[in-house]
């Protein structure tokens, strides 16, 4: 049996380089790209609650990952639509336009996807905005960003 081992370096290049499209259940640092969910639920435990924790209500550690759980920041829809698309500190941009990819492409979300998590979080949680917000007002204050 003739087993060949590669090189780490060509590993991570051939896994940087791979030419198939990531799914919302293989999605990682070096294989992301657009989740294919419409359901801000999905999104949440696929995307936020690696950071925020499934309870949301946040971490510290190597970092800091603020509470959502019964959160006044939330509402504000608008703040919190800017903030998934341009990212802010060390939250990352998950706008289309401000993503910045590391080792492959960025992981980025359409702007029903992140209208579909904000209002999943704003009503989740022990938070009670009912005030949802649209992708098309996602969009435009994606617009008002440039």
């Amino acid at each position: 049996m003739n087993v060949r081992i590669l090189a780490p370096s060509l590993v991570l290049a051939l896994a940087v380089a791979a030419p198939w499209p990531a799914r919302a259940d293989d999605a990682g640092i070096f294989n992301a790209s657009i989740l294919v969910t419409t359901d801000g639920r999905q999104i949440f435990e696929q995307i936020c609650q690696g950071c925020h924790m499934p309870d949301a209500r946040g971490a510290t550690g190597a970092g800091h990952y603020p509470s959502l759980d019964k959160d006044a920041t939330l509402a504000s829809r608008q703040y919190v639509a800017l903030t998934l698309l341009a990212g802010r500190r060390n939250m990352p941009a998950f706008g289309a336009r401000h993503a910045i990819g590391f080792l492959g492409p960025p992981l980025t979300l359409t702007e029903e996807q992140i209208a579909a998590v904000i209002n999943y979080v704003r009503t989740h949680f022990g938070n009670q905005y009912s005030d949802p917000i649209s992708a098309g007002e996602v969009r435009s204050l994606d617009q008002d960003l440039h």
